[in-house]
């Protein structure tokens, strides 16, 4: 089978690397974003998708705005793919350029479909506490998510499962769900399913102050919030006029008092009130350090029970 591999960040790499290696497909070609400055160095970095695809001498093609682009339209239609993935690509696909494949434009979606339709899936589950949730390959669609389902797989999430962690896991999994698919579509043993369009729930964009911790939370909603946000858009609290990152923690129940006052100093952390419980700080990292254990920050900084954090 023949295809286009549509993908921008690296949770597609381990679908993009399948697919170039199986036997059963030839990747005709690449459409990714540009890339963009990095933070420090101002430096153009090239994509992680995108080196492979230059190793592998598959073409690349990166559009502003795909749908607009005339010249990358001809040019994959004269590919006569048989499918195109998408997966993560961060672009909308206009009619024309879903139809030029000569059986389906499929896209790999994190989450059970529909639920957690648009960006952010992976995270908004865990920062809502959720237990599970799952990748889902659709059939494209104009409409956002929308697309008839045709394969799904259910995630657990662990307690203390972060993003990176959940992300890893995605896509390690995805690969095998999109060849099934595929193939699946192909030999016409695999029939997709309308979605539930009235049980559709939407994932929100992360706001900048969203990164702020709030005390007054509950333990168990930080942690969340901690977790689903981690290296991403890492949460942060301040003390002494400095902000301290925090990476890991969890909960301590049957703890109260004044919200961001510090309950205690362990050798492993830092235990602060919250709202409902505690919430002890285990991995963090100061303004101008590196990560490090709370407990011995704590220690260092001569933070003592009763102070809080703002």
């Amino acid at each position: 089978m023949k295809i286009v591999f549509l993908a921008t960040p690296d949770i597609a790499l381990e679908s993009f690397d399948f697919f170039i290696k199986s036997p059963d497909y030839e990747v005709l070609a690449l459409v990714t974003q540009k890339a963009k400055q990095a933070n420090r160095g101002k430096k153009i970095v090239e994509r992680n998708i995108t080196k492979m695809a230059r190793e592998n001498n598959i073409p690349v093609f990166e559009p502003d705005k795909i749908s607009k682009e005339k010249d990358v339209i001809e040019n994959l239609k004269a590919l006569e793919p048989d499918f195109f993935i998408t997966f993560a690509f961060g672009q909308i696909l206009s009619q024309e350029v879903i139809d030029i494949p000569k059986y389906a434009t499929i896209n790999l979606h994190a989450s059970m479909l529909p639920q957690y339709r648009g960006a952010n899936p992976i995270a908004q589950s865990i920062i809502d506490g959720n237990k599970k949730t799952g990748i889902t390959t659709m059939k494209t669609v104009l409409e956002l998510d929308a697309g008839d389902i045709c394969l799904q797989e259910e995630i657990e999430i662990t307690p203390e499962m972060n993003v990176i962690e959940l992300m890893t896991k995605i896509s390690n999994l995805s690969p095998n769900l999109l060849d099934k698919t595929l193939k699946g579509i192909k030999n016409n043993t695999l029939k997709a399913i309308c979605q539930e369009h009235n049980c559709a729930t939407f994932c929100k964009k992360m706001k900048k102050e969203e990164k702020i911790i709030d005390w007054n939370m509950s333990a168990s909603d930080l942690h969340n919030k901690i977790r689903g946000m981690y290296q991403l858009n890492t949460n942060h609290t301040t003390y002494d006029n400095k902000i301290i990152k925090v990476l890991k923690t969890c909960v301590i129940e049957g703890i109260e008092g004044k919200c961001g006052e510090i309950y205690s100093i362990e050798k492993d952390g830092i235990i602060v009130c919250c709202s409902k419980n505690a919430l002890k700080l285990i991995t963090i990292k100061p303004e101008g350090k590196g990560e490090m254990n709370a407990g011995a920050f704590a220690n260092g900084a001569r933070i003592k029970k009763g102070d809080c954090f703002i």
